[in-house]
């Protein structure tokens, strides 16, 4: 292409090859990290190697010894951190195997810890609905959930989840005073330096139906919109978010989060503490399904996805496609 400038004589504009793909890398405004993924994972203190879950499909539950192998896979990839969920082989009411020394999740961790020790970063979520025999995430009493002494059994698996070895624990029963009643317990067992990842906008959503059938979570009866928060509140969460961040969280989490856009864009804006964000059971089913399908590629769908998460301001994204994410990374 050929200018002629007010001198008279025509001027040529040198042209290069360039990369596309590295000029668009170079300019974007947002890009993805695989060192701030988790990747959460389902223990079945019962099986003796992976087993699929019809909900999740590419998602599975381990037993100890393929979780071992799992994670190592990972950690080759590139991943550091993984989120625990146990699935015990007994339940009872008041949640027992949540907070036992032997736990599922307690011997998971024990194992990662020996096998890898600090090249991994293990998160539990402290929660009692997988273990209690109705589902709820705390002490039912007269068909109602009992916040104080749900508090008391949250604050034991804490401990517990921490003793083994957890470097994060996840509390998201969303019972009122649960951060603080954890980080007194903690500092009390001489634990001061497991940080603690609340659940802290966590709510009623439809989309966690796939992990309660993973997880074997469903509430026996009623659910559990009394404890979580009501999807058409907006406000609602930075004040769930204060209360948390003045209790002691280390990171806030919004969950879900592709639904919660909004409200992840509000509590960056308004906190500064480290901010994660959970795609869910249904966020990663939806990308499945309709891939599946060839209604979209897959591939495509997922990065689109985690832009918009990390746009909002996602410092650490939880999600089932991790693994994925950082085979890609490494093509």
């Amino acid at each position: 292409m050929s200018l002629t400038l007010e001198l008279g004589f025509p001027v040529v504009r040198a042209r290069r090859v360039r990369s596309k793909r590295s000029l668009r890398d170079l300019t974007a405004e947002t890009s993805l990290s695989i060192e701030r993924f988790v990747l959460p994972l389902f223990v079945n203190e019962q099986a003796e190697r992976s087993e699929p879950i019809d909900s999740m499909p590419g998602v599975l539950r381990y037993s100890l010894n393929s979780l071992v192998d799992k994670v190592g896979d990972a950690v080759d990839k590139g991943l550091r951190a993984f989120l625990l969920f146990g699935i015990p082989s007994k339940k009872d009411e008041l949640a027992s195997g949540a907070y036992a020394e032997k736990g599922v999740v307690q011997k998971s961790i024990n194992r990662l810890v020996e096998t890898f020790g600090d090249k991994v970063i293990i998160l539990a979520d402290t929660c009692l609905c997988e273990y209690t025999s109705h589902g709820h995430c705390g002490v039912v009493k007269e068909g109602k959930v009992d916040n104080d002494e749900s508090l008391k059994l949250l604050a034991k698996t804490a401990v517990s989840q921490a003793a083994a070895g957890a470097d994060i624990v996840s509390p998201s029963a969303m019972m009122d005073g649960q951060v603080k009643v954890i980080r007194e317990a903690l500092d009390d067992a001489g634990l001061k330096d497991t940080l603690i990842m609340s659940y802290s906008a966590k709510y009623a959503s439809c989309f966690y139906g796939p992990f309660r059938v993973a997880a074997d979570s469903k509430p026996q009866f009623g659910d559990r919109k009394t404890y979580q928060m009501d999807p058409r509140n907006r406000r609602e969460a930075l004040r769930e978010v204060k209360l948390d961040a003045q209790e002691g969280a280390d990171i806030l989490m919004v969950k879900p989060a592709m639904p919660y856009l909004d409200v992840l864009l509000d509590v960056r804006n308004e906190f500064c503490l480290p901010l994660a964000a959970y795609q869910v059971s249904g966020e990663y089913l939806m990308i499945k399904a309709a891939s599946s399908l060839g209604y979209l590629d897959e591939k495509s769908a997922v990065l689109e996805s985690l832009y918009s998460i990390s746009r909002a301001g996602a410092d650490i994204i939880i999600s089932y496609y991790s693994d994925r994410l950082a085979s890609w990374m490494n093509e």
